[in-house]
């Protein structure tokens, strides 16, 4: 057995012992070395118990910007009371002169990491076989054992600084193919004031957070942000966390055929919107657009299915609705909410990054909204965690300022946060609830009423 593994055939892990030696003589040679290979190693790199003490002490040594050679990593070890019968003064000399020079010490560390990660590998696969062995419920296993194989597949790849004027010639070329029309600068929400204060529409790599209280109508909207980007020829997905599959179908049906909801959910169509309904289906078969609607889908599984769908389809935007219904991971099961959706939240900021997709989380407000005078919405009003608003690069307030003479809802969304572009700004939409339809408005909403209304709009029913 060795760190962890065991081997079938009771062959030693892998390792390479000549590596190790080759990038701890060359340290201690040549403390500059040390910039050429931080980035890749750590202690736990090392397979060698002793190797592991050298190379922690070096470490500790030239951080604090003193002398890493023989005598001083030495001394160090024997200060901490750590592997002095093991790691001499000898042993070190022979370390020291195992390689003439550190010219090649990079690639002594690259092999020291590649065999590392072959034995964190097989660690792993060794996990997974006890887990599908032992977890009798499949959905949990495949989760589990995915978890142990992401962080390994994080570190494989490491990425260094890249100079400013490497990066010059491609933002030159970015530049000239959008004033020239070859690329867009984002997708197109469907809201043109909103695209202009987004520079452009939705980006690649961006957080978009969509919070509201409940009815005022975060999810049709999405949903129609992600229409609009699939009728562009954008490939999306919705991960419908709250509602079924069916119920979102019927509702986007609603929006592109413009049918009476009510009546669509029911069966009682009126005889011009049996053709709509036709036509609307037509279209819809032909939009890139794909839904999941299982329910307390964490993040580890989130990840899974966008890479999937990032693999076989291409997807650009995810929708994630919502935040407070996701599931907590293993890890935090039993830690408190704030800290599990801390988790989310950071981990869906990077996996935009990762996933070059704009993923657009919809999230809940507290109740201190209804509180408060004017109901006007803040970012502190975010449910639960203030991670949110830490991670999001967009954060877009819903509140409703009231009805409009069409009975539309006319609503308020304040773009509250706003990473490289004006925040404090807000755009005026008008919701048709029945036919989930949204549209950028400049109208007023009607007077409010003296009496207290004793029923709700019927626009209201369906947001």
């Amino acid at each position: 057995m060795h760190d962890g593994i065991i081997s079938d055939d009771l062959a030693l892990p892998p390792h390479s012992i000549e590596a190790e030696s080759s990038v701890l003589g060359g340290l201690l040679l040549d403390n500059g070395a040390w910039d050429r290979v931080s980035d890749l190693l750590a202690e736990s790199d090392f397979y060698r118990y002793e190797h592991r003490l050298v190379f922690g002490a070096v470490a500790a040594l030239i951080n604090a910007s003193k002398p890493a050679d023989v005598v001083t990593v030495f001394e160090h070890l024997r200060a901490l009371g750590k592997g002095v019968e093991a790691v001499d003064l000898q042993f070190l000399n022979g370390l020291a002169q195992y390689v003439p020079s550190a010219a090649n010490i990079r690639r002594y560390a690259e092999i020291v990491r590649e065999r590392a990660t072959q034995r964190r590998l097989l660690t792993a696969c060794a996990q997974a076989r006890e887990i599908a062995a032992e977890v009798l419920d499949v959905h949990t296993a495949c989760n589990e054992i995915q978890q142990l194989f992401e962080p390994i597949a994080q570190q494989t790849s490491p990425r260094e600084p890249v100079a400013l004027a490497e990066l010059l010639p491609g933002m030159l070329d970015r530049v000239s193919d959008l004033a020239e029309g070859r690329q867009q600068p984002g997708i197109s929400t469907g809201f043109p004031k909103l695209d202009h204060y987004l520079g452009g529409g939705l980006r690649p790599g961006k957080l978009v957070v969509i919070a509201a209280r409940p009815s005022i109508g975060k999810s049709s909207l999405a949903a129609s942000v992600g229409i609009a980007a699939a009728e562009a020829g954008e490939p999306v997905g919705i991960f419908s966390l709250e509602m079924p599959a069916e119920e979102l179908t019927d509702r986007l049906v609603a929006r592109i055929g413009r049918i009476d909801l009510g009546r669509l959910t029911t069966g009682t169509l009126l005889d011009n919107e049996w053709s709509r309904l036709t036509d609307a289906a037509e279209v819809m078969r032909d939009l890139p657009l794909y839904i999941d609607d299982q329910a307390g889908l964490g993040l580890h599984e989130i990840r899974s299915k966008a890479r999937k769908l990032k693999r076989k389809h291409g997807i650009r935007v995810l929708v994630v609705d919502y935040l407070q219904l996701c599931g907590a991971s293993t890890q935090r099961a039993n830690s408190n909410r704030h800290l599990q959706l801390e988790e989310i939240s950071r981990g869906l900021k990077a996996m935009s990054k990762q996933l070059g997709l704009t993923v657009i989380l919809l999230s809940q407000l507290n109740r201190e909204v209804e509180k408060r005078t004017g109901g006007r919405p803040q970012l502190s009003d975010l449910k639960e965690s203030g991670a949110i608003e830490e991670d999001a690069d967009v954060v877009i307030l819903l509140s409703k300022d009231g009805d409009m003479p069409d009975g539309a809802s006319l609503i308020h969304a304040e773009l509250a946060k706003n990473r490289g572009g004006k925040r404090g700004v807000f755009v005026k939409v008008a919701f048709n609830g029945a036919q989930q339809i949204w549209t950028e408005t400049t109208a007023q909403a009607l007077p409010a009423q003296p009496t207290k209304r004793t029923q709700r709009h019927f626009v209201e029913d369906y947001e």
